[in-house]
């Protein structure tokens, strides 16, 4: 399906590719970076991104984003299309207000530190919303990088 909305956005980090992929493929991590803003419920079983938690091409839960971590704002059917353990995982999944999000997220060494990547591509359900919830969705990913860089390097950059 062609997605009409995407943007990308990185940051490099100075910690270690191990420590920031350990971080950025377990849901605990994905929290400390959507703080206080959003939070997203997972079972115990699927915190952590695992080819043996997560098989492929299949929805592994369905993750509710509580605005300031109590209120329902949307749901997210997660489902990996590709997971490659310390590199990257790229997640192909249906939203209430969107009928197809791609995220790619890709940690690759450099130096002694790493750059994390996030892609974004989505189709929204309603073709008007599209401009806010790609406004939205930069918003909320810029706000996670600032976090990253904050908890990798002491908010360098």
């Amino acid at each position: 399906m062609d997605c009409p909305y995407s943007f990308t956005i990185s940051s490099s980090l100075a910690a270690p590719a191990e420590q920031v992929w350990a971080h950025a493929s377990d849901f605990k991590g994905i929290n400390r970076e959507f703080r206080p803003l959003l939070r997203m419920t997972y079972p115990a079983d699927k915190a952590q991104m695992t080819p043996e938690s997560f098989p492929l091409g299949r929805v592994a839960f369905r993750s509710w984003l509580l605005l300031f971590g109590v209120i329902p704002v949307e749901y997210d059917d997660i489902a990996l299309a590709e997971l490659v353990p310390g590199r990257h995982f790229s997640e192909v999944s249906g939203m209430l207000s969107i009928r197809e999000w791609r995220h790619r997220r890709s940690v690759t060494p450099e130096g002694s530190g790493c750059v994390l990547q996030d892609e974004i591509a989505f189709t929204p359900r309603l073709r008007l919303m599209g401009p806010i919830q790609v406004w939205l969705s930069r918003l909320v990913f810029k706000r996670r990088h600032r976090a990253l860089r904050r908890l990798f390097d002491g908010g360098a950059r």
